[in-house]
């Protein structure tokens, strides 16, 4: 291949060079070249290495389809593997490299796999390792466990870097009525009828420049022009450098735009890519064709690509690809090919496998009839074809041609990919020898060669009637075809008495023995084909070799194309960087982090924060020199000695108001609301309809028809949607509101022997919260200092005298400037998460860790809050006698059985000689506790306290600290009396 860059022509900018790297190489460009043509302008011939046999892979194409030039883009952190180099943008400073080689991809050992290619065909895997006797190999492992090691270190192509992704990436949703996917002769047209015609217009175009094929035909540039300004003037929105990598439900499309791929130093601010969901009212695919190859002798050799690619080369880039060129044929498409390049000063001859035609090509192109390549010959390019010759029963050898570049034009194969992500089946077309795109009941419509038109006359009348079908208007149908002569099928070509390595799938070395090879083993059906031979998978997608596989498999079975089927394409089409797809959702953005209305002012008070569920939270409050585990013991005690003050605004809130808001509650919770006190609150346990717990809270009412409802932080979402659809499917009758109101609030909660002193310090003159005012369950409305109104109800989840305190958000911080010092003169703190568990782990009360949604309300200990006087959810099958056995895991505290030792939540509870199996109880949660002077857990075991009381137990943890002797003791392990909280 004697490829060279032309002094004139071509799309480059010729005023603007680039310069690049190639393996090491300086090399130069021009602006508007790929990486492909830049290459190929500086004769670099072999850019790649093939997956299985390594063999020396060349420029086989000028798009998508690229099999052969598959590089690695980028350097370090920003290194890129398995980029096609026909679809690399060049840009000044690029860095790009060979893969799949060492110690380059123009010398490379790997190589040697192909002097073992008999042993490598399809299926060699299974077949040589999985089929080794198992005996040990080494220290403990046996012979294919090694074998697998050395497997996937060969597997793959590109190697990624490890080190994390320096770019960022964004997500973007669009919405138009009508999406057209591809910007050459049909797209354009379709997307300017259909923007005339009044619609919102998106155009999507993967690659840099609009047109398609028109920027491939000088000639045609006017038209081009022309028809962009239009497009443009016609309020078309267009996204370039935009792939449409998959169609989904109702009108919804998958795009990556690539926003900075091609620039050298970008903008900071922008992203990498974009990840765009676009939802249209109609879709209209204007993909255009691929052409394919044909499978014979050594038809990966560099010097080999398809004849339309050649004609893009020397049209946009100005490349000519070689000076002795054979261009090999089955069809009309390639004779404008030769004579573009004969025009150029290529020596061009062409082999049609079809009869004598009236080709209407120049008088200097040489056509020869009946032919096709049986054999490239050289090595490593290409510098002949042995010819054959269409016997009527097969092909026999017909001479050899020298050449420096063969074309290839098998036939073309319409883009259908993604209507086939619809559910439409392509349809095979005998007379087009192609799949055309199949039936959809949805708005998607096809236009040009991805509908199999091939004149580029009647694509741009089909865009106009893919439009005007989008809009409802009347439309002009346009047939599949449209070449002078039929295309002859011709897929394989083969000497019967020569072992051919004849490639289908270029990308992973699936060659036309391997299908039959499948064939013979009994993998008829092509889903079977594609996995046992590798056929189309990976970047492929089928794009060159699928119609060629099925094909083979077909004339192996007897039977015809349409009979074997096809594979159905998923998505992606090509390519996504899980970076685009996570978008922004990455590190501390990998989810949505919510603030209270206190998370300021808690940090100028020297919280140190975590993550609980999605809310930032105080963890702790270190004083000077303190680790959190002296931090939230001294916090712990502190509350049991005086006061302590909690930031509790994250827990949920609903607000349940209604003629029937009381109904709708008792009929939720397990325990009764109905008669509830205006001015009380209750402590209530949801069941799920299975009669598992769902959630714990309180329920404050607040008037006849209005109630306040809390829940844990981490179900709050779960419980009002749950409370949405009960009302909206299950109960629409009652007349309840509910709305969350969990933002609307701070609130705080005041703990220990001191929080009333505390709280009354800072209200308005005249406010009683004293024991006969405001007893052990009471809610009340009150005005703070500075006219502050709140809410406060007296309820403890710590054991001590305890209240919760609420104002509207805006004056959260307000309260606390009024709190803490009335808190911190009578010896108290503030306290964090670590101290908050401490303290309910002390008293036995249960949260999420607990109620893990696999426990019943008689697990919890809390039975006895389930009425028998009414019906509620859950309450029926809570009565299922599996859920009733006493041997149960139920609630218990733990204590070590030496106060010395520590043990660790997560731990299996088991009697000492059970230690190998799965034991008899878990523990949730573990503490050090200040009030007992020793680590104390809590959890559960078969059968409850008493069913252990006095028994060994082992807390087992092998994979961190190993086993603990400890007692099983009641839940209840501070005040279990409850004087405390009622004082």
């Amino acid at each position: 291949m004697t490829a060279r860059r032309l002094e004139s022509g071509g799309r480059i900018d010729r005023n603007q060079k680039v310069t690049f790297d190639w393996d090491g190489k300086a090399l130069s460009g021009f602006a508007g070249d790929t990486l492909a043509s830049a290459l190929m302008a500086n004769g670099e011939t072999v850019l790649g290495r093939s997956f299985k046999y390594h063999r020396p892979r060349g420029i086989m194409s000028a798009g998508v389809e690229e099999s052969g030039a598959i590089v690695t883009v980028g350097k370090d952190t920003r290194r890129e593997p398995n980029v096609k180099a026909t679809m690399q943008e060049l840009y000044d400073g690029l860095t790009a490299t060979g893969q799949n080689a060492w110690p380059n991809v123009r010398f490379d050992l790997g190589a040697v796999n192909g002097l073992f290619s008999r042993f490598f065909a399809a299926g060699f895997y299974y077949k040589t390792f999985m089929g080794l006797p198992p005996f040990e190999w080494g220290s403990g492992t046996g012979l294919w466990m090694q074998y697998e090691k050395l497997i996937r270190r060969a597997a793959g192509m590109g190697t990624a870097s490890r080190a994390p992704d320096p770019d960022h990436y964004d997500h973007a949703h669009g919405f138009c009525d009508v999406l057209v996917v591809g910007a050459g002769p049909a797209g354009l047209n379709a997307a300017l009828t259909a923007a005339e015609a009044g619609r919102d217009v998106l155009l999507v175009e993967q690659d840099f420049e609009l047109g398609g094929d028109y920027l491939n035909d000088p000639a045609a540039e006017p038209k081009r022009a022309e028809l962009v300004t239009a497009v443009r003037n016609a309020g078309v929105h267009i996204l370039t450098r935009t792939t449409a990598f998959g169609l989904y439900d109702d009108g919804t499309a998958g795009l990556l735009e690539k926003v900075t791929d091609h620039l050298r130093n970008p903008d900071p601010s922008l992203p990498r890519q974009r990840f765009w969901t676009v939802r249209a009212g109609a879709t209209i695919l204007a993909t255009g064709a691929l052409e394919r190859s044909i499978a014979f002798e050594n038809n990966d050799r560099p010097g080999v690509m398809t004849a339309a690619a050649a004609r893009v080369y020397l049209n946009r880039y100005g490349v000519l690809p070689g000076t002795r060129i054979l261009i090999a044929t089955n069809n009309d498409s390639a004779y404008g090919t030769a004579v573009d390049l004969e025009a150029a000063g290529a020596q061009v001859t062409v082999i049609d496998s079809r009869a004598e035609q009236n080709a209407g090509t120049s008088e200097r192109v040489s056509i020869q009839y009946g032919l096709a390549p049986l054999e490239a010959l050289g090595r490593p390019n290409i510098t002949g074809v042995e010819l054959a010759a269409d016997t009527g029963n097969g092909w026999k050898p017909a001479g050899k041609q020298g050449c420096d570049l063969l074309l290839i034009s098998g036939g073309w194969s319409p883009v259908v990919n993604l209507s086939s992500h619809r559910g439409a089946k392509p349809a095979w077309n005998a007379e087009q020898a192609c799949f055309l795109p199949g039936q959809t009941k949805e708005p998607i419509f096809h236009a040009g060669s991805a509908a199999g038109i091939w004149p580029r006359e009647a694509c741009e009348t089909s865009g106009v009637a893919a439009a005007q079908r989008a809009t409802g208007e009347a439309f002009q149908t346009i047939a599949p075809g449209g070449w002078a002569r039929t295309i002859k099928p011709v897929y394989e070509v083969r000497a019967s008495d020569r072992v051919s390595k004849a490639f289908v799938d270029f990308q992973h070395d699936v060659t036309g023995d391997d299908i039959r090879l499948a064939h013979q083993e009994g993998f008829v059906s092509v889903e079977h084909l594609k996995r046992y031979t590798t056929l189309g998978m990976a970047t492929d997608q089928g794009r060159m070799g699928n119609v060629i596989g099925l094909a083979l498999m077909a004339d192996a079975l007897g039977k015809d194309i349409p009979d074997v089927g096809t594979t159905r394409f998923r998505p992606p089409y090509t390519p996504v960087a899980i970076g685009a797809l996570a978008g922004r959702n990455v590190a501390g953005h990998f989810k949505a982090l919510r603030r209270t209305p206190l998370h300021d002012w808690n940090l100028r008070h020297g919280a140190t924060m975590t993550e609980a569920g999605l809310w930032h939270r105080p963890w702790y409050f270190a004083q000077d020199g303190e680790t959190i585990d002296e931090a939230y013991v001294r916090e712990a005690a502190t509350v049991r000695e005086t006061v302590g003050i909690c930031d509790v605004s994250s827990l949920g809130k609903i607000a349940v108001q209604g003629p029937d808001a009381a109904e709708f509650l008792n009929r939720v919770y397990s325990n009764g609301f109905a008669k509830l006190p205006v001015g009380k609150a209750r402590y209530g346990i949801m069941l799920r309809d299975d009669g598992m717990v769902m959630d714990d809270g309180t329920t404050w009412r607040l008037g006849e028809t209005d109630f306040l409802t809390t829940t844990t932080t981490a179900h709050a979402g779960k419980v009002m949607v749950w409370f949405e659809e009960l009302l909206q499917t299950r109960w629409p009758d009652l007349k309840v509101h509910v709305s969350s109101v969990s933002d609307h609030w701070a609130g705080v909660s005041i703990a220990g022997p001191k929080s009333r002193e505390a709280i009354s310090a800072i209200l308005q003159d005249g406010t009683d919260i004293s024991n006969e005012a405001l007893p052990f369950m009471g809610v009340a409305g009150v005005t703070l200092k500075g006219n502050i109104h709140a809410l406060i109800a007296r309820i403890s989840f710590s054991g001590e005298r305890a209240y919760e305190l609420y104002v509207p958000a805006g004056f959260g911080e307000a309260m606390m400037d009024l709190l803490w010092p009335s808190a911190k003169a009578l010896g108290g703190c503030l306290y964090g998460m670590e101290a908050l568990g401490t303290l309910r782990i002390e008293k036995g009360h249960v949260t999420g860790a607990e109620l893990d949604g696999r426990v019943t309300i008689d697990d919890a200990g809390l039975g006895k809050m389930a009425s028998t006087k009414k019906a509620f959810i859950g309450s029926a099958l809570r009565q299922r006698p599996e859920l009733l056995r006493q041997d149960r895991p139920q609630l218990i505290g733990i204590f070590p059985k030496d106060k010395s030792q520590r043990f660790k939540g997560g731990s299996i509870l088991c009697a000492p000689d059970g230690t190998s199996g799965f034991g008899d109880g878990w523990i949730t949660a573990v503490t050090h506790s200040p009030a007992l002077g020793h680590w104390i857990g809590i959890g559960y075991i078969s059968g409850g306290v008493e069913a252990w009381r006095g028994l060994p137990v082992i807390a087992s943890d092998p994979t961190r600290s190993g086993d603990v002797e400890v007692e099983i003791v009641s839940p209840h392990m501070v005040d279990p009396e409850g004087v405390r909280v009622h004082g």
